[in-house]
């Protein structure tokens, strides 16, 4: 979760498109530190405030890093549609570098869409707006991103003067594409038997005959054929066959000649099969919208085509053709029957509407045969409405993905996008463009100068500020750049109470000076920690000192005398919350002195689901299904996961003396329960993890430790759960 985070020094101008950073000092990359580039800059604020209906714990923050940074200003969110070149369609945070999308070219008077390859894909965290279109088109995207319009490009907010002068949307604007589209669906029993209908009734051969043998006597054949020129076809029908239980045989029917293709096909010839399938492909006494989506694909893989910018399906089946125009109708498409009066009967319903239309109709069906999906080489041409209703501003962050293509674009939602300038702005900064620069982190050099300046204005309340909600203070450039001590100090000279919340074990490097510190001000300190087993921890958390480095860190925070909640989070659903990985991981932190702990379940927002996912599909693949169950229209975990965990932890809790009342977690002000960590207003700070002093609901200031440390005082964990 970000706030509003400082603001760099910034001038526009110096790339198109994209802000310079004119506070930059210089952009090193040093030996100790392999894998990591440090920009120093120039910050002109250190603290940032927290907006007022948040219902986090502190008023403001400090982040001395900007870690994993890409130099990205262009984003969209993770759903966002983006067109790839096979004409369907794939959530930007999902694809990868390699994947062949549709981006355009100009060529003369018009643009045109054509193929282009993902060339580095990425994500950050931005302030998100949401963009309506007319025709019902929405796009969620960063203030700086860009989408192309009939006057040219421009970005999402602006403004006519000031710094951020720039072109940016209005409501006169309309974007260039093809607009709002529809999504597509995995495939139903109803789709399958409506594919196969349209499939085996358009091209295939289906019967069974009787015929004399030469010698005397008669035999009965038993036949079900399909050829095509498109081997996607056939896979398609053979595969939802054999979900039947009919075996088919793959053979070539006939070989390219100079002036046609070759053929392939499909066959079974055993009685059982020949009267499966005929079953399968009986017109249903009840048609459902899936069996009708199913239907086209497979009418349209077997007699429909795209070219000269019209859809046509031909067939000369009165049966047929009435069945293809309710379906079509039935989805709201509008087509026309036309007869040319030709000898075998075959007629052709044509889908009008252009582009537009046709990959609605593409992604509505999902045809097997990609070739006829294709808009390479289309004009960039449409009647859709594209005109901009509204950019909304969503008053949050979120995290948003972006790419670099080949042609500088892609399509994003139906509407022509710009990528990033992310490798020109690595080149500005003499990288190498060809790198993927995920280790970028902002440092800013002059953070303790100012946060004393802003301290020592007579408006300073000395409110509590948290350290570590938005980038860990205690990541390796602290080691090179030691920023934190200078902070420390700062905050308990002027008599502000703070927090930090780290997983970074450098933290050891200043215990004295908390400890210090702690003798002016109220302070709290969190470690975070969540996995035990080493391999799963070297998985999910490379690079992150391991769980027992934290441990041995809460244990000298501790015995300097200092208050040290740990947050066992997040706890894995089928991997880290059996009662062996609880147990030893709550006893561990108990033997440690931590004041108190929290225990969270994994959180799946936007961003990190998509990452996750991707791990356990190919790291633990037989958890994938209980995952999408459990989170599959939400963030977090149900109500009754929470109560089974709950119910798991609490006996735990008791047997290691975790259990019992804490009087330091910060509660909401009209008592109705434990505020959260940041986003998750469910669960609670661990006992020592916040200052204790002046805020709602919490025991009065916090006393000092003495010089030579007593027995702590007994804590309790606050329900999460």
């Amino acid at each position: 979760m970000r706030w509003d985070a400082q603001r760099l020094d910034l001038d526009d101008g110096s790339l198109p498109g994209m802000p310079s950073i004119r506070g930059l000092l210089r952009s090193v990359q040093v030996p100790e530190f392999p894998g990591l580039t440090f920009h120093e800059v120039r910050t002109r604020s250190a603290l940032n405030a927290v907006p007022g209906d948040s219902a986090m714990p502190f008023p403001y923050t400090i982040n001395p890093y900007r870690g994993c940074s890409h130099s990205c200003v262009y984003c969209v969110s993770g759903e966002t549609q983006v067109l790839m070149a096979d004409g369907t369609q794939r959530r930007i945070s999902d694809l990868r570098v390699g994947d062949r999308i549709i981006g355009t070219e100009k060529r003369e008077t018009y643009r045109h869409y054509v193929t282009t390859e993902v060339l580095a894909h990425w994500s950050t965290v931005k302030p998100a707006f949401q963009v309506t279109l007319q025709d019902g088109t929405e796009i969620v995207a960063s203030g700086d991103h860009r989408f192309l319009t009939g006057r040219g490009w421009k970005h999402v907010t602006g403004s006519m003067s000031g710094a951020h002068q720039r072109p940016y949307l209005t409501t006169n604007d309309k974007l260039l594409g093809f607009g709002r589209t529809v999504a597509s669906v995995d495939a139903c029993a109803d789709y399958r038997r409506g594919y196969l209908t349209g499939m085996v009734r358009g091209d295939g051969t289906l019967k069974t005959y009787r015929y004399e043998r030469a010698g005397g006597g008669s035999a009965t054949v038993h036949q079900f054929r399909l050829v095509l020129v498109d081997g996607e076809g056939l896979d398609r029908t053979a595969a939802y066959l054999l979900r039947e239980g009919i075996d088919t045989t793959r053979y070539e029917f006939s070989r390219a000649t100079p002036t046609r293709k070759s053929l392939s096909a499909i066959r079974a010839q055993t009685r059982a099969a020949v009267d499966r399938i005929k079953e399968l492909v009986e017109w249903p006494d009840a048609v459902t919208a899936a069996w009708h989506r199913g239907f086209l694909a497979g009418i349209f893989d077997a007699e429909g085509s795209r070219s000269r910018g019209v859809l046509r399906i031909s067939n000369r089946d009165d049966e047929i053709l009435d069945r293809l125009q309710a379906a079509l109708t039935n989805f709201g498409f509008d087509c026309i029957l036309e007869d040319p009066g030709l000898a075998n009967h075959v007629k052709t319903v044509r889908v009008r509407g252009g582009l537009r239309e046709q990959l609605r109709f593409t992604h509505l069906v999902d045809p097997a045969i990609r070739r006829k999906c294709s808009v390479e080489g289309v004009a960039v041409k449409s009647d859709a409405d594209l005109r901009v209703r509204s950019v909304e501003d969503l008053h949050y962050d979120m995290p948003m993905f972006d790419i670099t293509t080949g042609t500088g674009d892609f399509v994003a939602n139906g509407v022509i996008s710009h990528n990033c300038f992310a490798r020109r702005t690595h080149e500005w900064l003499e990288f190498d463009s060809g790198r993927d620069f995920d280790t970028q982190v902002v440092v800013k050099t002059n953070l303790v100068d100012v946060l004393r300046r802003e301290l020592a204005r007579p408006s300073w309340k000395r409110e509590h500020v948290a350290l570590g909600t938005n980038t860990d203070p205690y990541q390796r450039a602290e080691g090179r750049y030691h920023l934190m001590p200078g902070v420390i100090r700062a905050l308990a000279e002027s008599g502000t109470p703070f927090s930090i919340l780290t997983k970074g074990t450098l933290l050891r490097r200043d215990v004295s000076l908390l400890a210090e510190a702690a003798r002016q001000v109220p302070l709290g300190l969190g470690i975070s920690m969540a996995i035990w087993d080493d391999e799963l921890h070297s998985a999910l958390e490379p690079g992150v000192p391991s769980p027992r480095a934290r441990l041995d860190l809460v244990r000298a925070l501790t015995d300097a005398g200092l208050p040290c909640g740990v947050f066992l989070a997040p706890v894995l659903p089928g991997l880290t919350d059996d009662q062996a990985s609880l147990d030893a991981a709550i006893g561990a932190i108990a033997a440690a002195g931590a004041t108190g702990i929290t225990v969270i379940p994994l959180h799946l927002r936007p961003g990190a689901r998509e990452w996750f996912m991707a791990w356990l599909a190919t790291a633990r693949p037989e958890l994938v299904p209980r995952y999408e169950r459990m989170y599959a229209r939400r963030a977090y975990v149900s109500a009754e996961y929470r109560s089974w965990l709950s119910a798991r932890v609490a006996p735990l809790l008791a047997r290691h003396g975790l259990d019992r009342q804490s009087g330091g977690a910060a509660r909401r002000v009209d008592g109705s329960g434990v505020t959260g960590v940041p986003g998750d207003e469910e669960v609670g700070f661990p006992e020592g993890s916040l200052p204790t002093g002046g805020l709602p609901g919490v025991r009065p200031p916090w006393t000092a430790p003495p010089a030579a440390p007593e027995e702590k005082p007994a804590s309790e964990q606050l329900t999460l759960l």
